[in-house]
């Protein structure tokens, strides 16, 4: 028994928790001990009621355990998920309801881990800095399906104890803190301090019941020895459980004090009435309910019932039930199912500076989610701008802008119903030379530019000269435009020549090329000289071999020397490259030419050859320009197998590398309907087949490859074909033969037991002889049903059946009948199973439809006959059907020629069973004949008629009387059910003439028409007249006398208004409406009425001066009568003036 008291007007229970936590609900909770353990047993808290009975799921059970106040303390329970087939959700409750999983932060941290080897799951539930209100009892518990299992332990809570000083000149202290020599001495650290003793546990004392018992004086001591400060409060309690409960007049039983239903259940609120006519009312927190599809009036007999469609939050209140002036209370609590987790997270594999994000759907628009990493809470408040927060519909997304090697961790995201998680791994991000630098050779006073191109336009960058950092100047000047980075040096100059280096800022790269300062010296020298090609390749790897990247700039500048000036002629094959204006083409000057390939492309690749010209003689020269680009993506990416988490994907190299060999391949899935790509390797993979693990079984996925070389990352491939992890199914269950003939074998079996998320798509049937292992395959296509019939086996053979279920993942294991079957059909003698409804005579009306199956059995298939009375069924009207099993007899629309008996003959050979089946057609009997009136007497007549001539080929089962006076000519019913073909009808009215007519019933009902009675029955009496006496009309003049007065009134200017009375007097009298006595004319400020005697003086729009005294008078031939009361008119105000009053 739990006793409670107030502490500073705050119920509290004896074990110091607040009671108005709960509030009013608690209140209304029902007291009855009983009826809650009752509850108990049926529904244990916390559990779905769904779930199969407990079983031995943990391992390693939490114990109970006493914290030191603000301590840590940590509780550890162990699953084994071995016999389990999917992973355990674990709960944390504290007392019945609470979900502690609600509460997880700095002060309760949750943890699980897994081991792989043992299979057992680990769950950590640790108190940070332990409290007072951390004690209790609590309670974990694990599902898993049909699975699962809970366990309790207790938690308290005891004080730090204090340790004594040991030194005592540590206990001499001052006061203040200026130092040693300030203050005063404070010897408080010397009283000895007593030992706690240890209370007893006192037994629970219920205060209510010491002071029921109690005298009033002695209230304030049982008050002081229980800790009640609050009297006045206690005595106002223990006056109103003084009060004994009043019988209702109204109710027979009254609603409960409270009801309790989930979030978009129906409940139903029934009372029971003493009086079944009386009118009821429901309210709702003091309204009153309207009928609706929300809320459903029911009424059966004296039992009134609300019923509450798809509760929700709002539907959480008070309500009460009217009867007159009775009235019963109850309140409902409507509780939120937990929000479940339908789309767990998925981990994320990136590098540093990409956006990553976590998405999670749950099961209901709008709840609230938690997220945490680490074990620590990640919110709005707290996340500032690395971390956002989004919500659609039921999806919720964690986005982290910039991932970092910081953001490395496990992520949670929590809900009152379930949780997931997701490991984010982020990795250096790579950074590649799409351009490089390359030599340069230039003259004097010319300008050299080095450029290069990196993947990453954030990237910064320095340049250097020899080892010597490049300072720009008014010559030197450097850009960094997007992805580009360039070095420009103007009027160059021979110092200038030298080694060149781009180094990015942050990577472990260096870019290099070298400046070739070209010096053109003036010599005299005959004006006859040959020409000269200096073509410089040593800077392309091969000589005269020259490599572009598809899509860069290619520009050859070739010194020409010769005097005179030579001519120069560049072609590629035997085409000649023009002087123009394009993509390919050739920019000549005085001792240079320069061949230009603007955005390479693979057509461009090939020899080209350069001749130069002049009086002197020729030179030639030949280069061979080849273009490299990234691959073409991979082919045919397809998946060859799958597993339960697993799949192998194979597919083909490139069709053209590039012009550099593949280095490998990187490989990206994702699932269908998803538009995120989840990288599989960031290192690159070298072979063509893959085998893809951690995938989720039953979700389809899709793959894609890329390729890649020297030059970068090819398109991806097409995506490969929507591949499913599954495994395949366990065998099927419960094979047996069904049936044997000579020639076929029936056979059934059941699903099995393991499925998965692949399902079925049907069964494959194979049978070979008895010693032999050549299985041969009896179905073509797949049986859905979970039955076969094996056709064209040899007659006498014995023979081995085994099936075997097919999914996507393939052929489970086989199911084998245990022994050979003998093919070879077994005889059977014929059996007629007549059902048990056509044992007796069937009774059917005229019109009806007849169908009647009639099974049998019988080896090999009988002959079936019908017959009827004797002789073979001829009636076309009679239909039949026969299948192997059973008979069908059926007539569309039954009639009285169909009656009879009917016999079902079942022969094989000179064996056979035969049996009857009687049919009955019956409609409605004619009416009765011969009605008449044999005798009257008194108020009495006697009636006698025969039966019809038409029993509707069945029993006359009574007759129905009704009679008829010829004033009101309305029949009324004087007999029902009646055996006889006669009867009395008394209770006749005296001078009134009656006929009567009579109704023949028979199990189809009464006949449609009566037979009417020939003569008709008058009742008289003699001697018997009546004298009334003579009229005498009352005179009802009268002079004029008001009924009802005029009544002062007082009324705000503006708003019409009216003055009533009453008046009676004959004849009529004539209305006069006087305003201070003076007559009021056909003023349309004024409307008067009368309304049978009502008179009413309607005044418009009344202002200030229509004030004053008003008269009614009414006038006859017979005197006269007046009656006036006072209106005044108030002014109308302004709020401001209202509310200085």
């Amino acid at each position: 028994m739990t006793s409670s008291f107030v502490y500073g007007a705050q119920p509290f229970n004896s074990l110091g928790c607040p009671d108005s936590a709960k509030g009013d609900k608690a209140a209304a909770a029902p007291a009855d001990k009983k009826e809650k353990q009752a509850e108990e047993e049926e529904h244990v808290p916390g559990e779905d009621p769904q779930l199969s009975e407990l079983t031995g799921l943990f391992v390693v059970k939490p114990e109970s355990a006493t914290a030191t106040k603000g301590k840590d303390i940590t509780f550890l329970a162990k699953v084994d998920s071995s016999n389990l087939t999917r992973k355990p959700t674990m709960k944390w409750l504290k007392g019945k309801w609470l979900d502690l999983s609600s509460k997880a932060g700095k002060h309760l941290q949750f943890k699980e881990t897994y081991d792989r080897n043992t299979k057992i799951y680990t769950y950590e539930m640790s108190i940070i800095k332990v409290v007072d209100g951390d004690a209790g009892g609590y309670r974990c518990e694990v599902t898993s399906k049909d699975k699962c299992d809970s366990c309790t332990f207790e938690v308290s809570v005891q004080a730090v104890q204090e340790e004594q000083q040991d030194n005592i000149l540590e206990a001499f202290k001052r006061s203040g803190d200026a130092g040693e020599d300030a203050g005063d001495l404070d010897f408080s650290a010397l009283l000895k301090k007593r030992e706690k003793k240890q209370e007893q546990p006192k037994e629970e004392v219920d205060v209510w019941e010491i002071l029921k018992t109690a005298r009033p004086c002695d209230f304030e001591k049982i008050a002081f020895q229980y800790g009640i400060t609050d009297l006045r409060g206690m005595l106002k309690r223990l006056k109103k459980m003084r009060v004994e409960p009043k019988k209702s007049d109204a109710f027979l039983r009254k609603l409960d004090s409270a009801y309790s239903v989930e979030k978009g259940k129906r409940i139903q609120l029934s009372v029971e009435l003493a009086d079944p006519n009386a009118p009821i009312k429901w309210l709702k927190n003091g309204q009153e309910i309207k009928p609706s599809a929300k809320f459903v009036f029911e009424s059966v007999g004296n039992k009134r019932t609300l019923t509450i469609n798809k509760c929700n939050l709002s539907d959480d209140a008070a309500y009460e039930c009217v009867v007159g002036e009775e009235k019963c209370f109850t309140e409902v609590f409507v509780k939120e199912p937990p929000v479940t987790i339908t789309r767990l997270l998925d981990d994320v594999h990136t590098v540093v500076g990409e956006k990553v994000e976590f998405e999670v759907e749950v099961s209901e628009e709008g709840a609230n989610v938690k997220w945490m990493k680490d074990g620590v809470e990640l919110s709005r408040e707290t996340a500032g701008s690395k971390y956002r927060f989004k919500k659609d519909g039921k999806r919720h997304i964690l986005i982290i802008n910039e991932a970092t090697k910081e953001d490395i961790g496990m992520y949670y995201v929590f809900t009152n119903g379930g949780e997931s998680k997701a490991e984010l791994e982020v990795e250096d991000k790579e950074l590649q030379v799409l351009q490089s630098i390359a030599d340069l050779t230039v003259k004097a006073a010319e300008q050299a530019v080095f450029k290069c191109e990196v993947s990453d336009e954030k990237v910064t960058g320095k340049w250097f000269k020899d080892g010597v950092e490049v300072k720009p100047s008014n010559r030197i000047k450097m850009t960094h435009i997007g992805r580009t980075h360039k070095l420009a040096i103007d009027d160059v100059k021979p110092s200038d020549a030298g080694d060149y280096t781009f180094v990015p800022d942050g990577y472990a790269l260096s870019l290099s090329a070298k400046l070739n300062f070209l010096e053109i010296k003036i010599d005299y020298v005959p004006r006859q000289d040959p020409p000269k090609i200096h073509l410089d390749t040593s800077g392309t790897g091969s000589r005269n071999t020259i490599t572009v990247v598809a899509g860069n700039k290619l520009r050859l500048d070739v010194e020409i020397t010769g005097e005179p000036a030579p001519t120069v002629c560049w072609m590629k094959g035997d085409r000649v490259v023009e002087e123009a204006e394009g993509r390919v083409r050739v920019e000549s000057r005085k001792t240079l030419s320069s061949f230009v390939i603007e955005g390479a492309e693979r057509d461009d690749e090939g020899l080209y050859s350069i001749t130069v010209t002049n009086p002197a003689g020729e030179d030639k020269a030949e280069l061979f320009v080849k273009i490299v680009d990234v691959p073409n993506p991979p082919e045919n990416v397809k998946c060859t197998s799958v597993g339960e988490d697993s799949a192998t994907i194979t597919w083909d190299p490139p069709a053209f590398d590039g012009g550099v060999p593949v280095k490998g391949y990187l490989m990206e899935r994702k699932k269908i309907g998803s538009s995120r790509w989840t990288k599989l390797n960031f290192d690159v993979y070298e072979s063509t087949t893959y085998e893809a693990k951690k995938m989720i079984e039953g979700v389809l996925y899709e793959m894609r490859v890329f390729a890649v070389n020297d030059i970068g990352i090819s398109q991806p491939s097409a995506n490969s074909r929507p591949f499913m992890p599954i495994a395949p199914t366990s065998e099927p269950t419960r094979l047996l033969v069904d049936d044997v003939t000579d020639t076929t074998c029936a056979l059934k079996w059941r699903p099995p037991e393991k499925v998965g998320a692949g399902g079925i798509d049907g069964y494959v049937i194979e049978y070979c002889k008895e010693g032999s292992d050549q299985w041969v395959k009896a179905n073509e296509e797949l049986v859905t049903k979970n039955q076969y019939r094996v056709k064209g086996l040899p007659v006498g053979e014995k023979m081995l059946f085994r099936v075997v279920a097919v999914n996507i993942a393939g052929r489970s294991p086989p199911a084998t009948l245990s022994q050979a079957v003998t093919i070879r059909e077994i005889m059977e003698h014929p059996k007629i199973r007549v059902p048990r409804n056509l044992r007796t005579k069937l009774i059917r009306f005229v019109g009806d439809k007849l169908n009647f199956v009639i099974p049998f059995q019988g080896k090999p298939r009988p002959v079936v006959t019908w017959s009827k009375d004797g002789v073979p069924l001829e009636d076309k009207t009679v239909g039949t059907h026969t299948s192997e099993v059973d008979t069908i007899l059926f007539v569309r629309s039954a009639e009285r020629s169909h009656s009879g008996k009917y016999t079902l003959t079942v022969q094989i050979e000179n064996m056979l069973d035969s049996a009857d089946i009687h049919i009955q057609i019956v409609e409605k009997p004619g009416p009765p004949i011969a009605v008449h009136v044999t005798d009257i007497w008194g108020f009495n007549a006697a009636l006698e008629w025969k039966p019809p001539k038409d029993d509707g080929n069945c029993e006359i089962i009574g007759y129905t009387i009704q009679k008829a006076d010829k004033k009101t000519k309305g029949w009324f019913t004087v007999y029902e059910h009646n055996r006889r073909p006669s009867c009395t009808v008394s209770d006749l009215v005296m001078g009134n003439e009656y006929s009567f007519r009579v109704f023949s019933e028979n199990v189809c009902g009464l006949s449609d028409e009566p037979g009417v009675s020939k003569n008709t029955a008058i009742i008289t009496k003699t001697g018997l007249a009546y004298n009334p006496p003579p009229f005498k009309e009352k005179d009802r003049n009268r002079s004029p006398k008001f009924t009802a007065p005029l009544v002062d009134r007082s009324v705000v200017a503006g708003y019409t208004t009216a003055i009533s009375c009453a008046v009676r007097g004959h004849p009529k009298p004539k209305i006069i409406w006087m305003k201070n006595n003076m007559i009021i004319g056909e003023d349309p400020k004024f409307l008067m009425q009368n309304n049978q005697g009502v008179l009413t003086l309607n005044i418009r729009k009344p202002s200030l001066f229509d004030g004053g005294r008003y008269s009614c008078r009414a006038i006859n031939d017979l005197g006269q009568d007046e009656v006036e009361c006072k209106l005044e008119v108030r002014a109308v105000q302004e709020k401001g003036e209202e509310a200085r009053k």
